[in-house]
């Protein structure tokens, strides 16, 4: 069996590691860079943190759990879950834990990779995944005299608990999946919330509930119900999923469901013309919250859509020359979703550079492997992020298809396998004409590079991306003998 490095202990990881033990490999070590599992739901702490994936199916599949408190669970819910999930399975005794990769580069010679850390360590293996996902690292905005402020400021995903947010007054800087969870969260305590708004969210209801025993007791003595829950979300994920590219007729109706949202959850016309979106529903990811919009009404709240143009020590300064006095700014502003891997530097044959390949934004075969990267797979890559519907459901796809590539290699020993460039261009080819159908192309956002590229999003449904990596096809790799 090959030896195996897994970069990262979220989702991806986790999901990589139990798929791999399901079928036999025990040879796996997964480098994370931080003191505990977790990902996103490790470091995401800000006050509301939750996800807006029914849990029944932001799980995994051979994981279910009968006892989620809610439909859509709190951060601390999916952490506990992960964490378990990893104890049941003993993942621990494969995680390194305060293992920060900083590089990795392929021997031709070996057909092996050599994978360094921050700590100076250096580690060998046949096989490397990177797990890292699209949303770990925090964006900043490029806002002139950001370091000047003299305040107390804290980016949404590094959320500074020590900071007493009580009868200050405070400046929330963007509105995207975040900010629409801790704004209502923080908006009784605070003497004033100036939120400033670039672009309005299209944000939806929230059919939230809290499981009670007797749904949980169903769930657990119930055969096949949670089975068939976890079906009905899946199912209505797809059906919105196909109005992205095939049928507009679907996301018109929900469109038609968030503006009904908005016109009964805000009464006042100035405020509503302000958060009424001015590009197509499925630009953004849709939002969802029961909450965000009533906390917009109150009192102590202002919605500036104003642009910013410079961060005083005072505050922030808008382009009418207005002064937003605030004594903490708190910057919601989201993820560097399209720098994939970066500040890793990884190299292939012949010394290649991931981030030169990555040049005009990145691209990959099934968004799963690069040509050039012999035995080099990602978990969560290019072109596999959802408009709608559950990530997990995708890395479980991915991990299965990893699986198969490395029973591939078992059988062959001494054999790497890397895709062929003219596989990855027919396939990154057909994806792109594709998304230039969907709406993804009709405003600015994370799913997109400087240049207008999208690289993170898949465009079609999840039922589509499984059934295309339901198996590997040895005819779009080459296989090269190396000596060992």
């Amino acid at each position: 069996m090959p030896s195996i490095i897994i970069i990262g202990a979220g989702f991806g990881g986790l999901g990589m590691a139990m798929e791999l033990q399901r079928n036999g490999f025990r040879e796996f070590t997964i480098l994370e860079r931080a003191a505990d599992l977790g990902g996103v739901w490790r470091e995401n702490t800000y006050p509301g943190a939750a996800c807006d994936v029914p849990s029944p199916l932001y799980s995994f599949s051979k994981e279910p759990k009968p006892k989620w408190r809610q439909r859509y669970s709190s951060r601390e819910d999916i952490w506990a879950y992960m964490r378990g999930v990893a104890e049941r399975h003993r993942l621990g005794e494969h995680i390194v834990f305060g293992a920060d990769v900083t590089e990795a580069e392929y021997d031709e010679t070996t057909g092996r990779w050599t994978v360094h850390t921050a700590d100076g360590a250096a580690r060998t293996a046949d096989v490397l995944i990177s797990a890292v996902g699209q949303l770990s690292r925090p964006a900043m905005p490029a806002i002139p005299g950001i370091g000047t402020f003299a305040g107390r400021s804290f980016h949404s995903a590094q959320w500074n608990h020590d900071i007493d947010l009580t009868g200050q007054h405070v400046a929330c800087i963007g509105t995207g999946a975040s900010a629409i969870q801790y704004v209502p969260e923080i908006q009784p305590k605070v003497a004033h919330l100036t939120l400033f708004q670039r672009t309005a969210a299209w944000v939806l209801p929230k059919f939230d509930t809290d499981y009670k025993p007797v749904h949980q007791r169903v769930l657990l003595h119930v055969p096949g119900l949670p089975v068939a829950e976890r079906f009905s979300w899946w199912a209505i994920g797809e059906f919105v999923a196909l109005g992205l590219v095939e049928f507009p007729g679907i996301v018109r109706l929900v469109s038609g469901i968030a503006e009904r949202h908005l016109e009964e959850q805000v009464t006042d016309p100035e405020l509503r013309a302000k958060l009424t979106p001015d590009y197509p529903i499925g630009c953004k990811r849709g939002l969802f919250s029961n909450d965000y919009y009533p906390a917009l009404t109150q009192p102590n709240v202002a919605v500036e859509t104003t642009p910013i143009t410079e961060i005083v020590p005072e505050g922030v300064r808008t382009e009418d020359g207005a002064l937003h006095r605030a004594d903490v700014i708190i910057y919601g502003t989201g993820f560097k979703g399209t720098e994939f891997l970066w500040p890793m530097k990884i190299r292939g044959r012949a010394g290649v550079h991931l981030s030169d390949v990555w040049d005009d934004g990145a691209h990959a075969y099934l968004g799963l492997t690069v040509p050039d990267f012999p035995n080099m797979f990602m978990i969560y890559g290019p072109n596999t992020n959802l408009g709608v519907g559950s990530i997990i459901y995708m890395i479980e796809s991915q991990a299965r298809y990893i699986r198969h590539a490395l029973q591939l290699l078992a059988e062959r020993p001494g054999q790497v396998m890397e895709v062929r460039p003219d596989a990855e261009r027919d396939f990154n080819t057909a994806l792109q004409q594709r998304l230039a159908k969907t709406p993804w192309n009709f405003c600015t956002s994370w799913y997109r590079t400087p240049s207008g590229r999208i690289t993170n999003n898949w465009p079609g449904t999840t039922r589509s991306y499984r059934r295309l990596t339901r198996k590997v096809d040895l005819a779009d790799y080459r296989l090269t003998h190396v000596a060992r």
